[in-house]
């Protein structure tokens, strides 16, 4: 979206990062400043400030972020900043723990904090109001999204259940949210593919009188029917997120500090030599680039796509020493979105790319793709077993007859099942999920893995039979 001013002089600007779908929040008022829910590179907003010629007051944070390492620690400390945390939180670094209904004052505006736990205990809403008094906007955080409210199974280290968190959320939604005025703004912290919610729109911003309308969390219903809506169908949690909610309650290195010691280049032997230790081979190429040839071993995961989360996903070992693989001018990049889910242990990356690696007498890798026309050519003869990579909810809404559902979200849960002397068939959407599947599987010993070009969306011009489409939101 872009910024948003008043005749008062207010001034809002959402800096969104869509390879997390997450939205920080500048704001501004007479040359105070605060900013909500920072990502972990603190650059853009002091520059930002001093670009307007303001001072940053305030770093607001919504709840203990479990998809991403938050840059309020850096920025408070760049900029003398004070990190405000709604009620319940507890920290391992200085923080103001506000009461519900505190005021923060920044310039002529006002940001009250209303303490709406459900998501996370700690979880609140800011709500901003104008220099008049009016109530103008509300920053939800992960407890309302446009269109979706938020999981209620990430609390860190409590004893709630699942249960109790959703029927708190119920309260939180209809006694601190609903009740403010139709026209007040909504800014939510994610927007469509994130994980914090099962079906989160793809619109940035609404207004408490649209949700109340086209939500459906907030129609009419008590709290037990509530309860199971809200919970039926989450998948669970990948398995980075309560590592990353703990990273942000105690607080990790400066980015700039990883960037400075991490984005390095490293010769061929260096890499070998890192590899014969333990070393992970990163590669985040294009799926082209990939398939046509890469270093043995390596897990392919592309800048771009979703790569934060898949990283966060399937590397379990948060220590996991890593060499990346990147095209020439995006090595920085990809140290640093690595570290913005907490993989700080990058070593650097391969100088000179898989060129490098083959000149030094490496025989590079392969995967061999297949378009969806001449999979289902094969199929009629009955000879294709295909694997569908997508979500469970993506296969049950519709799916190719007879093909194994076995999600890249659960594939190291999974690894043993597949049959190493079979041929398998991967497909996924469009092609990327399905190539982090083969390349996993490759690590794991499999060999015969045929990737299918264009995914389900090419799968569907063809005659293959398919099962009849449900929708996502039925099942």
């Amino acid at each position: 979206m872009e910024a948003v001013k008043t005749q008062s002089g207010l001034y809002i600007e959402q800096m969104y990062t869509g390879c997390l779908a997450e939205a920080a929040y500048y704001i501004e008022s007479n040359g105070v400043a605060a900013v909500i829910d920072p990502m972990r590179e603190t650059a853009p907003y002091v520059e930002k400030a001093a670009e307007r010629g303001a001072t940053i007051k305030y770093v607001f944070e919504t709840h203990f972020h479990a998809d991403f390492v938050s840059g309020h620690v850096d920025l408070a400390n760049r900029t003398g900043a004070q990190i405000v945390y709604g009620p319940t939180a507890t920290t391992d670094f200085d923080a103001i723990i506000s009461e519900d209904g505190q005021v923060f004052r920044i310039g002529d505006i006002t940001i009250e904090v209303l303490h709406t736990p459900g998501h996370t205990p700690e979880s609140s809403c800011y709500l901003l109001r104008d220099e008049n008094g009016k109530e103008y906007a509300v920053f939800t955080g992960d407890t309302m999204f446009i269109g979706e409210v938020g999981r209620p199974d990430l609390a860190v280290k409590s004893d709630l259940s699942q249960h109790d968190l959703a029927g708190m959320l119920y309260d939180s939604l209809r006694n601190k949210l609903m009740v403010l005025p139709d026209e007040v703004i909504v800014y939510p912290a994610h927007g469509a593919g994130s994980a914090c919610g099962k079906n989160i729109s793809d619109e940035r911003w609404s207004t408490i009188g649209n949700q109340k309308q086209t939500n459906y969390a907030l129609q009419p219903m008590d709290k037990e029917e509530f309860i199971k809506t809200v919970t039926h169908g989450i998948m669970p949690p990948p398995q980075y997120f309560s590592k990353n909610a703990m990273l942000n309650k105690k607080g990790t290195e400066s980015i700039d500090k990883i960037l400075s010691e991490r984005v390095v280049p490293m010769e061929v032997a260096a890499v070998e030599a890192a590899m014969s230790e333990g070393a992970l081979v990163l590669d985040t190429r294009s799926e082209e680039a990939f398939s046509t040839g890469h270093v043995a071993g390596s897990l392919f995961i592309g800048l771009d796509g979703s790569f934060a989360s898949w990283v966060g996903t399937l590397i379990e070992d948060m220590k996991q020493p890593i060499v990346v693989i990147t095209d020439e001018g995006r090595e920085e990049e990809a140290v640093l979105r690595l570290a913005r889910v907490g993989y700080n242990n990058a070593l650097g990356y391969l100088k000179g790319g898989v060129k490098a690696w083959e000149a030094a007498g490496h025989t590079l890798a392969t995967v061999e793709n297949m378009t969806a026309d001449q999979l289902a050519e094969l199929s009629q003869q009955g000879k294709a077993t295909i694997v569908d990579v997508r979500k469970p909810n993506e296969y049950k809404s519709e799916h190719v007859v007879d093909a194994l559902s076995f999600p890249l979200d659960f594939i190291n849960q999974h690894l043993n099942e597949l049959d190493k002397d079979e041929t398998y068939y991967l497909h996924c959407l469009g092609g990327y999920r399905s190539l982090i599947a083969a390349s996993v599987l490759k690590q794991n010993g499999y060999t015969k893995l045929v990737n299918i070009l264009g995914g389900w969306r090419a799968i569907q011009e063809t005659n293959l039979p398919k099962t009849d489409y449900v929708c996502p939101s039925t099942l």
